[in-house]
């Protein structure tokens, strides 16, 4: 005799599956992009090893840009899950501005780099495998506003990450609630 599971009813406290995949895989990406950029940067431009760099770089970008998309549909499908003993209503409020601001970095990051790459006559590879089309004209003037823009942007994502992060460490160690624990595997 076969016994067989039945399935659960979805954890209400905790992100579902995908989205914890979603999250984690772009944390991986986003922090992955971020390291070879600064990387690069300490580089001289057009030799080797930082055009290959830049490419897995720029992959890496857009692959973000294609899964942020994916992400947000889902995350407005899926909605987020309950909080056991809800934060104070500031700390939600400031919790969802950083998110915002994450989301709308996770968009302008991939899509200056474009612009700056574009616009520059610059590589627009994935992994080697093809190259996204270049739906931009020439244009070096914007080619340098794409570079300022995706400069400032660096900062900007890298003050807000480090500004996530130090707030779920705080949520851990000082709080001890249950913030980081809603993006990890249900128990």
């Amino acid at each position: 005799m076969s016994s067989t599971a039945t399935p659960t009813a979805p954890d209400r406290y905790h992100y579902d599956r995908q989205q914890r995949l979603f999250h984690w895989l772009m944390a991986a990406i986003i922090f992955t992009a971020i390291g070879l950029g600064v990387w690069a940067a300490f580089l001289e431009p057009g030799t080797s090893p930082r055009r290959e760099i830049l490419d897995i770089h720029k992959s890496l970008g857009m692959t973000a840009l294609v899964l942020v998309v994916l992400r947000l549909v889902y995350r407005l499908l899926a909605g987020e899950p309950l909080y056991r003993n809800a934060p104070p209503a500031l700390t939600h409020l400031a919790a969802r501005l950083a998110h915002l601001a994450l989301y709308g970095l996770m968009f302008f990051m991939p899509l200056t780099g474009y612009l700056f790459s574009a616009s520059g006559n610059y590589s627009l590879p994935w992994f080697g495998l093809f190259s996204w089309p270049r739906l931009l004209p020439l244009d070096k003037a914007r080619a340098l506003l794409g570079e300022s823009l995706h400069y400032w942007g660096a900062w900007a994502i890298g003050a807000v990450l480090t500004l996530h992060v130090l707030a779920v460490a705080w949520h851990v160690l000082v709080r001890k609630d249950e913030v980081l624990e809603r993006m990890l595997p249900g128990k």
